[in-house]
């Protein structure tokens, strides 16, 4: 029947993942704005004028504006017109920055898997592409923020408020006066430091001080949060990258 026409959209998203498909496709991930994550068929990426760019779109954390196509007849969506959302100033030429990319983008591929929209996640994602590309100081703890953060849109952020010397029960959620458990224990220190990231304003980050050690430590408190909550933040391989980065 005609009723089963292709339905076209407007929406804004953000690149999670790629994957090639035959000689001159691609697979595109992404979490938009209108359709919650989803998968899209880009095709004819090849070496004529023009495909070159916008093979270039697809990058991690690229931000976009575009068409999208549906149809019955189709196993995924299709992109028709396409562009930058946000026009990137240093996350492609910064390597930390890029890196940090990377990292958020792969969370983000374990982690969401909602096929409807969420627009406060949606909105928060948009808007740590646009601070992460702002950002002259405090990049290094960048990853650190986006993580401490994410966890409000998942499910699992803190319940109560923080309190002087507390620790972090990452199985309950709460700051608690009382030592948890050795295996739900977030150490005083970055019980602080969680407390710091939630309530720092992203533009801020650089007065937040930590050291490498301080922030190899927290990140590995925030995976193991995480880990406690959604299992898929251990195939996350790209940690490693910001061990060793930052």
């Amino acid at each position: 029947m005609k009723g089963a026409a292709m339905r076209r959209y407007t929406a804004r998203g953000v690149v999670i993942g790629t994957l090639k498909y035959g000689d001159k496709g691609m697979v595109v991930q992404m979490l938009t704005s209108t359709v919650g994550r989803q998968s899209y068929m880009v095709q004819g990426l090849g070496s004529r004028r023009g495909h070159g760019a916008r093979q270039a779109l697809f990058q991690p954390m690229f931000a976009l504006e575009f068409e999208g196509l549906e149809s019955p007849k189709m196993e995924m969506h299709r992109l028709g017109e396409v562009h930058a959302g946000i026009v990137l100033q240093s996350i492609p030429f910064d390597v930390k920055k890029s890196s940090i990319a990377l990292f958020m983008a792969e969370v983000l591929y374990r982690l969401v898997k909602e096929s409807e929209a969420n627009a406060m996640l949606f909105d928060f994602v948009w808007g740590s592409v646009e601070a992460l590309d702002a950002a002259a100081e405090g990049v290094a703890n960048f990853h650190l923020w986006f993580l401490s953060n994410l966890c409000r849109f998942l499910g699992f952020s803190p319940g109560n408020e923080y309190m002087p010397d507390a620790w972090f029960d990452i199985a309950e959620g709460f700051y608690t006066s009382a030592e948890p458990p050795r295996e739900h224990a977030m150490s005083q220190q970055n019980a602080l430091i969680l407390r710091d990231m939630l309530e720092c304003d992203v533009r801020y980050l650089g007065e937040v001080g930590l050291n490498r050690r301080q922030r190899v430590d927290f990140l590995n408190a925030l995976l193991a949060y995480y880990a406690y909550h959604l299992d898929t933040i251990h195939s996350v391989q790209s940690v490693r990258i910001l061990q060793e980065v930052f």
